[in-house]
């Protein structure tokens, strides 16, 4: 009788930078690494932090790499890891007390440039959702810059499901919201979570009243920062402000 193989759960992540943090990181092991002959002119920064056992290297043409990434932006590197971590445990307020919660955030590079923002600034945490949202996959992970790969990532099964966890455990809330006081004339007390709504209609109106509105000075009220850009805003704002950074 024949043994069963045992299927490997993963998923490609691709780039130079997505590749190297997921080594750095040393989070998901790294199954098959895919790339060119000759290969990239990056690729000693690679080889530099090649885990010690063994990598299954693939040496393909760019238009294969292509096909495997979706896309022509792979820089030549494409590879094969184990899935991504999510965190298991709710976060606690006295070990993590800044954390960011995404409330529909549909386009992958938009919540790639985020996560990249959350880690720049000390973010402790974030919470993403399987309702009404883009999935943390390869597009998003090469939009970060592969800083994604640092993050501690929950994932709730909805933004309102996420918010009732957080006040139960005591997070003060503040939500990104036209209408809103100024971000420049808050005072956040931690342990807190900023929350950061849907790209075209923000953050869903049932849960506007569970925290404090907090909102970017702008030129005039008929336009908006776009959702990634006020992310990165309000989190620098908050974490020089709470001396994270």
């Amino acid at each position: 009788m024949k043994k069963k193989t045992k299927q490997v759960v993963g998923e490609l992540i691709y780039g130079l930078h997505p590749v190297i943090e997921c080594l750095k990181a040393k989070r998901r092991k790294l199954i098959t690494l895919y790339t060119t002959k000759p290969v990239p002119k990056a690729w000693s920064k690679i080889e530099k932090l090649m885990p010690k056992y063994p990598v299954n290297i693939q040496y393909v043409k760019r238009d294969v790499l292509a096909k495997m990434a979706g896309t022509t932006d792979h820089q030549g590197i494409v590879a094969w890891v184990n899935s991504f971590p999510m965190r298991k445990k709710f976060f606690e307020p006295t070990k993590q007390k800044f954390l960011l919660l995404l409330d529909s955030i549909q386009d992958p590079r938009n919540l790639g440039a985020i996560l990249r923002s959350a880690y720049c600034t000390g973010v402790d945490g974030v919470i993403i959702c399987q309702k009404d949202s883009a999935p943390l996959n390869a597009v998003a992970f090469k939009s970060s810059a592969g800083l994604a790969e640092h993050l501690e990532v929950y994932q709730a099964v909805s933004s309102a499901a996420a918010v009732q966890e957080l006040q139960k455990a005591g997070y003060n809330l503040y939500l990104a919201a036209l209408g809103g006081k100024k971000a420049t004339d808050i005072q956040f007390n931690g342990p807190l979570c900023v929350v950061i709504g849907n790209e075209a209609t923000g953050i869903k109106r049932q849960l506007l009243t569970t925290g404090t509105k907090v909102m970017l000075p702008q030129r005039t009220s008929d336009i908006s920062y776009n959702a990634s850009v006020a992310a990165g805003i309000l989190l620098f704002s908050v974490a020089t402000q709470q001396k994270v950074i």
